[in-house]
């Protein structure tokens, strides 16, 4: 079995390393969200705050990670906007009623920045339903980490460029899928393929 070290290094050495100069981003814009679902003087208030709090944390994340200059780790960023996206869900439920709670959790979902990356629900799906034992499954998820990480790398080349972002995705997921070919068994990896057949490059809005 090619040692997960192994496949690691594959992926990180055909990321481009270069220095990031700038970051022009997008936030998610409530605005929108208030004009899809009818909220009352009071909870368009708490709303406003709430979601103003959590802009506020993100940016000072981004400029913090930013300060690193060439060294901004991406994967931490990525991983730490998914954690106020979760804490910022758990807050606005104490002012949305449960239908306007689940509009707002996919409004978020359909609107935000998400890792480049199988993510945990598929992550479990592909271990049960291919019935992977704990060694494959620790190639899938370091082969797995190493996309993300490659893929992040690459950014200051591709920024701003949907078809090279997209060139670079499907190199970075070949070799992903060539280190997990590699681990798994021939039964095991075809059920693998089965289940990420979907996914597919999304390029940013």
């Amino acid at each position: 079995m090619k040692s997960i070290k192994t496949v690691f290094l594959a992926l990180a050495l055909g990321a481009a390393a270069v220095s990031c100069s700038g970051d022009k981003k997008k936030g998610i814009d409530y605005n929108q969200f208030k004009t899809e679902v009818k909220l009352t003087a009071e909870q368009e208030k708490n709303f406003n705050e709430i979601t103003a709090k959590y802009q506020q944390l993100q940016e000072q994340n981004f400029q913090a990670a930013k300060a690193q200059g060439g060294n901004m780790d991406r994967v931490a960023l990525g991983i730490k906007n998914e954690e106020l996206r979760a804490q910022q869900s758990i807050e606005m439920a104490t002012v949305l009623d449960a239908p306007q709670m689940e509009k707002f959790n996919k409004f978020v979902d359909e609107n935000s920045r998400k890792r480049p990356r199988y993510d945990n629900a598929l992550l479990e799906k592909i271990k049960t339903e291919a019935q992977l034992s704990e060694d494959e499954f620790k190639v899938v998820n370091a082969a797995n980490d190493a996309f993300e990480k490659a893929f992040n790398d690459a950014h200051d080349v591709y920024h701003g460029n949907n078809d090279l972002a997209k060139e670079y995705w499907e190199k970075f997921d070949t070799q992903r899928k060539a280190a997990i070919q590699k681990a798994l068994s021939p039964e095991h990896y075809t059920k693998f393929e089965e289940i990420v057949k979907e996914i597919q490059f999304k390029g940013r809005k």
